[in-house]
């Protein structure tokens, strides 16, 4: 499988570091407009290679595109502290739709998967892009919430005494503050989270559902706050998707993708529980949430229509 990576700052160089640990592609392109940094990084990756899987990483241009099975985004600009991700918006966009020409010019076949932030509004904006230009829209994802639903899992798993890939749950709407954590449809071993919760003898009442959900939705602030930027974090969801994709393990994740309709809100991009296989994104999961879950998750979704809106 062959991997562009669009940005080489810390979350592009993260990822492919990821991704050649797992041995999820067999050549990774970086390309940035700083060339010097993409072919330092691109050397330091490709020189930890022998310890785990051979990988072929360099640095290129956009032709080195061609060919290539995905194309994943992450250049733009980074997040400051205090700074929210929806502020990002005005910054970015002109970014992104001048790197979405390059790609529809040299790998127009691949699927794209944007991680730059806000990451609901990139992707609806290449989507819509890639659809203008006569490509599938569909072939078009984001990262979206998968990093919040990996938070939210680690840390349930961890008041719970359990493994988080033991703990079902989802974090949808908006990979950001108005995201909702769905605490009605958890389950752990197959049980209810109460009913786990009482079995093993753990508090999981009002109190510590808050507590975790304040880690979960501000834990990009905080840590941005002690180290300026997320990396590994994000990197490791990109690494998640990549092989999810490339071995076609058609798994459930919280990528972010257009919905023509959500609790009455239409044509928004946001994170839902999505089946993913080789081809990108296979079907939508339909859940049930709880009626407080459901006002959440509208008010999410108008919120960022509200922001694609003032995109016109």
């Amino acid at each position: 499988m062959k991997l562009g990576i669009i940005g080489s700052g810390f979350v592009g160089a993260t990822a492919a570091y990821a991704i050649m640990l797992k041995g999820g592609a067999s050549e990774i392109v970086l390309i940035d407009k700083n060339k010097e940094r993409a072919e330092a990084e691109a050397a330091d990756i490709r020189h930890a290679s022998p310890f785990v899987h051979h990988v072929k990483v360099y640095a290129g241009d956009y032709s080195d595109l061609k060919n290539a099975n995905m194309v994943i985004i992450t250049a733009g600009i980074s997040q400051k502290p205090g700074q929210s991700r929806l502020e990002l918006l005005n910054q970015n966009a002109a970014i992104l739709r001048d790197i979405m020409d390059h790609i529809i010019h040299y790998a127009k076949e691949s699927l794209i998967l944007v991680a730059t932030n806000p990451v609901d509004i990139m992707t609806h904006i290449a989507s819509k892009y890639a659809q203008d230009k006569g490509l599938d829209a569909k072939k078009v994802i984001g990262t979206g919430t998968t990093l919040d639903t990996a938070r939210f899992r680690t840390l349930l798993g961890d008041h719970l005494g359990v493994d988080p890939a033991h703990v079902h749950g989802y974090v949808i709407g908006e990979h950001g503050d108005s995201e909702v954590l769905t605490w009605s449809i958890i389950d752990i071993g197959g049980l209810p989270l109460q009913e786990f919760a009482s079995l093993r003898g753990v508090e999981m009442g009002q109190k510590e559902q808050d507590i975790i959900d304040d880690q979960v939705r501000h834990a990009a602030y905080h840590i941005i706050q002690g180290k300026g930027s997320t990396y590994y974090g994000v990197g490791g969801a990109i690494s998640r998707i990549v092989d999810i994709i490339e071995h076609d393990h058609r798994a459930f994740i919280t990528i972010c993708a257009p919905v023509e309709e959500i609790v009455g809100v239409k044509n928004v991009t946001l994170s839902l529980p999505h089946l993913v296989g080789g081809k990108g994104v296979m079907a939508q999961l339909p859940f049930k949430l709880s009626p407080d879950e459901t006002k959440a998750l509208k008010n999410s979704a108008q919120i960022l229509k509200e922001q694609i809106e003032n995109m016109g």
